[in-house]
């Protein structure tokens, strides 16, 4: 199984605003998922915490994930597998301290969720 690990441009900013040895520590925590990931995946699975989607999704299951860089950074990225070729893809999109995790998961999942909320406020609208 290969394994790919995709950044965004927020996870880059939030990567450059980091000391040396947060950045360090958060880069091998990525690392040492992702290489155990294909052999170890329940392990790695319980190492993350599923975040919450926004509450007018009804029938979706999240794929956004935090992981605990330290007592204070958290990484929020989401884990998609793809069997059909045989692939994971981890897509990172935050590293914020632990503090601030709220407020930047609500910005990833609402531009990730963005059209199905729309959609669902249409439907409800409609009936």
């Amino acid at each position: 199984m290969d394994v790919l690990i995709e950044s965004t441009r927020s996870f880059e900013k939030d990567l450059g605003r980091l000391s040396e040895d947060e950045k360090a520590a958060a880069i091998k925590k990525i690392n040492d998922c992702a290489s155990l990931f294909p052999t170890q995946k329940a392990d790695i699975y319980r190492k993350l915490r599923r975040l919450p989607l926004p509450s007018d999704i009804n029938g979706y299951e999240s794929s956004l994930y935090t992981l605990r860089v330290s007592q204070k950074l958290r990484v929020i990225l989401a884990v998609d597998e793809d069997p059909i070729f045989g692939q994971v893809i981890f897509t990172l999109f935050r590293v914020v301290k632990h503090d601030e995790l709220e407020k930047a998961y609500k910005g990833v999942a609402e531009t990730l969720y963005q059209e199905l909320l729309h959609h669902n406020r249409e439907t409800a609208g409609i009936l």
